[in-house]
């Protein structure tokens, strides 16, 4: 039974290829963060080991231990550690060249050996053109799994290579619908959090769990509002920590660029009078008293703002540079005097 819920299209060409025995040698899964693609490849992992007649059971012992991580046959290859214990920036060319030692050799356990590179898009250069030779010269019974958010960020030589699987982001009923279906979640939290995921099921699930999620979120939040009311020298020195955080965690910077994007689009919906299409619901009545402080010209131009830093940081502009320049276009609050916006509201998400 695949895991993986709402990409009944990728699941059912999987099948189609597993019943018709026309598996690809190497499979490209497409989407954003926590839609479900490592859950759809361990179950491609399970699905080509299982041992029951309707693959992948889920209860055999290969599936079991591929869902548990501890399959022999079944690798995933990701970001590692440095020597001082800091996450490093790509996968690097040593860790390929392990991959292709290994899958010369036949599988030690199970029927097929499955490679799944979580983040391809962070391959470097070297590892890049090294992996490209390997799906060139497939070996026998070795399957390969990219993960990827932006499969642009690749070398097209390898996208080639790839049979490719978009997974799209699921509507918010059907991730509501999940999330109401288990007895730990409170309705309202689940219409919350349907709406806050962007229709990546994994990250609403994630989020249920661990209330320190949506504790960042708020802090961040709070932390936008604080900016936004700040004097210049208050917002450079926040594009600086961002910038010198972009150097180190540059997951983190995207995560609170996505944010803001978020509060400023419900800001420009609210402004319109379509308030019932926000994303964050909890934050609707901080919203309402807010959009009245600027035009829907002033939100448009800075929600485009954002969206252009994101495109020339993702084309290695200088972090600091671009942060600075979108603090800068900050728009300012018609007539703004008494409280900041820092001091009007404080987002809790309890």
């Amino acid at each position: 039974m695949w895991q993986v819920a709402g990409q009944a299209r990728a699941v059912s060409l999987l099948e189609r290829s597993l019943t018709q025995g026309s598996l690809a040698h190497a499979y490209l899964f497409v989407g954003p963060r926590h839609v479900g693609k490592m859950t759809l490849a361990r179950g491609l992992a399970q699905a080509v080991n299982c041992s029951s007649g309707e693959p992948p059971c889920g209860e055999c012992g290969s599936c079991q231990r591929i869902a548990l991580g501890k399959h022999p046959d079944v690798q995933v290859i990701g970001l590692t550690a440095d020597e001082n214990g800091k996450l490093r920036t790509e996968i690097g060319i040593n860790q390929i060249k392990e991959v292709e030692r290994s899958s010369n050799l036949p599988p030690f356990e199970g029927k097929y050996k499955v490679f799944i590179v979580d983040g391809a898009e962070l391959l470097s250069n070297e590892a890049g053109n090294s992996l490209l030779k390997t799906l060139e010269e497939p070996a026998d019974r070795v399957i390969f799994v990219l993960l990827t958010t932006d499969d642009r960020l690749l070398l097209p030589t390898v996208v080639s290579r790839c049979q490719r699987l978009e997974l799209a982001p699921l509507p918010a009923g059907e991730i509501e619908a999940v999330l109401n279906g288990r007895p730990d979640i409170e309705p309202q939290k689940a219409k919350l959090l349907a709406r806050l995921c962007h229709g990546c099921l994994g990250w609403a699930l994630l989020a249920a769990a661990d209330d320190g999620l949506l504790e960042q979120r708020a802090e961040r939040i709070n932390k936008l509002l604080e900016v936004v009311g700040a004097d210049c020298e208050e917002r450079f020195a926040y594009a600086d920590w961002l910038a010198t955080r972009f150097s180190q965690r540059r997951g983190l910077v995207w995560e609170v660029l996505d944010l803001w994007l978020d509060f400023w689009r419900d800001l420009m919906l609210v402004r319109l009078g379509c308030a019932g299409s926000i994303t964050d619901i909890a934050l609707g009545e901080a919203l309402v008293q807010m959009a009245g402080d600027y035009s829907l010209a002033q939100i448009r131009t800075f929600i485009a703002d954002i969206r252009t830093a994101r495109e020339q940081l993702g084309r290695n502009a200088s972090p600091r540079l671009v942060l600075e320049v979108l603090m800068l276009g900050i728009p300012e609050r018609r007539g703004a005097t008494g409280q900041t916006l820092a001091a009007r509201f404080s987002v809790n998400y309890g």
